[in-house]
């Protein structure tokens, strides 16, 4: 998988302000900013990132994703926006 390919997985299955994704094709990172984290902890903004990607989590297509998830709110107050 590369790194497009996990992007447009994610995109597609979740409204993203901003979507950034590092890796070498088993180990990933990403920066993912949605106004679906709204009121959510930091392991529901997790869970709602890994249900977009479904089983490749558990065929090991994706081994391992390391995740920021912040708010739109968040992200400008990180002086991103």
């Amino acid at each position: 998988m590369t790194a497009e390919e996990l992007r447009s997985i994610i995109a597609a299955g979740l409204p993203c302000e901003h979507l950034t994704v590092d890796g070498d094709g088993r180990h990933w990172s990403a920066v993912i900013v949605s106004p679906e984290f709204e009121g959510k902890r930091p392991i529901q903004r997790h869970q709602r990132v890994y249900a977009t990607l479904g089983s490749r989590m558990h065929t090991d297509e994706v081994h391992a994703l390391s995740m920021r998830t912040l708010t739109p709110a968040e992200w400008a107050a990180a002086g991103k926006a």
